[in-house]
């Protein structure tokens, strides 16, 4: 462990909210030769220059973190762009690596890989056994795609390239945007300005009834480096040739409605939850299995409660910047 501490690793979108929570988890433990490129350095998009910046920097690990991300309506609007750029970003960055002889690659996913009637909680095997949820069949079908590659260059070169697949996360960097962030972000931000704007109620998309697991990404950081730091013989035993991505969760899920009661109280608001049933509510439920992340030493630490508070503080510190 102590050999993979010293090495120089690089965290790509690591201005993101997962990306910066690595950051902060690698040198918490101690990580001294982290390396980051923003894009006014490197395009991900572009295959040449992603390639030449690995010639030029030669990282020895490489966390995958960068993603085109949104919630409904960011992925029922912009599914080209979905998977168009989540598509590229990981084709250049793992064949990047491979050809700059990087052993070691974690690439993060989501659980929208998993059908979208997937047996629950959803296993690492339920993936390709069914139709995904068309709003971000895009997006899933990428994710999709990066597991396979990691897969492919393990199978065929011998590579130790592992996938993550992270339930919903939240936490400090956040999206707050109004129409493009994801439903705890959005949740928060409504709240918040209900709350300053004396409303008596807030409309929250959907019924309030599909169910869904919330991780905090302090906690997706911390699983992610476990995970990268495993032997190899520990992370073989609990994964199989050709189904190497761990599920990444707490196990536990809550309904929307739930959630948007739990979101009241930590911004202070106190008056009706109405639910808009004329929009969607995307999968009816969406629980993670984690048994194999927890038999391999690792179980999430940030009860639901607290990392919503800990998320409306980081929001409230960063409200002027995040308008402006």
């Amino acid at each position: 462990m102590s050999e993979l501490r010293n090495q120089k690793v690089f965290v790509a979108g690591h201005r993101g909210m997962v990306g910066s929570a690595i950051v902060r988890r690698l040198e918490a433990l101690g990580y001294a030769n982290i390396v980051t490129a923003g894009r006014d350095q490197l395009n991900l998009l572009d295959q040449a220059a992603v390639h030449a910046w690995f010639a030029e920097h030669q990282p020895e690990q490489v966390y995958i973190a960068a993603a085109k991300v949104g919630g409904i309506h960011a992925n029922n609007t912009y599914p080209a762009e979905f998977i168009y750029e989540n598509l590229m970003i990981e084709a250049n960055l793992i064949h990047a690596a491979h050809k700059a002889g990087v052993q070691k690659v974690l690439f993060l996913g989501s659980s929208c890989i998993y059908p979208k009637f997937a047996e629950q909680p959803m296993r690492e095997d339920a993936l390709l056994t069914g139709i995904l949820e068309p709003t971000n069949e895009p997006y899933a079908i990428a994710k999709i795609a990066g597991i396979k590659l990691c897969e492919s260059y393990n199978r065929q070169y011998g590579r130790d390239y592992r996938s993550v697949m992270p339930t919903n996360l939240y936490g400090p960097n956040d999206n707050f945007h109004p129409e493009n962030s994801h439903v705890i972000p959005a949740l928060l931000r409504r709240f918040h300005e209900a709350v300053k704007a004396g409303d008596e109620e807030v409309v929250i998309w959907g019924s309030g009834k599909p169910m869904r697991e919330f991780l905090h990404v302090d906690d997706m950081a911390a699983a992610s480096v476990h995970v990268m730091e495993l032997d190899y013989e520990t992370y073989a035993r609990n994964t199989e040739p050709m189904l190497s991505h761990i599920n990444v969760g707490t196990g536990v899920d809550c309904t929307i409605r739930e959630l948007a009661e739990t979101v009241a109280k930590v911004t202070g608001f106190s008056g009706r939850l109405v639910f808009d049933s004329s929009k969607p509510d995307g999968t009816p439920r969406k629980l993670m299995d984690v048994g194999r992340l927890n038999a391999l030493g690792w179980e999430a630490s940030i009860g639901l409660e607290k990392g919503l508070q800990n998320s409306y503080h980081w929001f409230l510190k960063h409200e002027k910047a995040i308008r402006s």
